[in-house]
């Protein structure tokens, strides 16, 4: 039997890049004018394909992500999500070309050591 912890890695990892598809396809819109009308405007965002196609991902993950909670605790299984801040700045600097400063660097080192001691629990 696979771990449910596989489920929430695999279902944090579908996430990110989920959100890193979403962005990708945003930035390649350039500016969406709002002002135009909400449904337009989403029309437009939901039209290009990474955004569809981290949409899908990032509903996946949610799939998985059910199975995972009927299987451990809320409170075992939530903060793995914090992973996905590390994920996202990783994948932000090689992707989307952004700097991220040293305090930040602190900040997931610290998400680190607590997802460790979390799963070791």
């Amino acid at each position: 039997m696979i771990s449910p912890v596989y489920f929430i890695l695999v279902a944090v990892s579908l996430t990110v890049v989920g959100q890193m598809l979403i962005k990708l396809g945003l930035n390649s819109l350039g500016n969406v004018d709002f002002s135009k009308g909400i449904f337009s405007s989403y029309i437009t965002i939901f039209c290009s394909p990474h955004v569809l196609l981290g949409a899908f991902l990032y509903s996946s993950a949610t799939l998985l992500w059910l199975y995972a909670l009927s299987k451990v605790d809320l409170s075992f299984a939530y903060p793995f999500l914090a992973l996905s801040y590390v994920l996202i700045i990783l994948l932000s600097i090689w992707f989307l070309d952004e700097h991220i400063p040293f305090l930040r660097w602190v900040g997931v080192f610290l998400i680190c050591l607590g997802v460790l001691c979390i799963s070791q629990s």
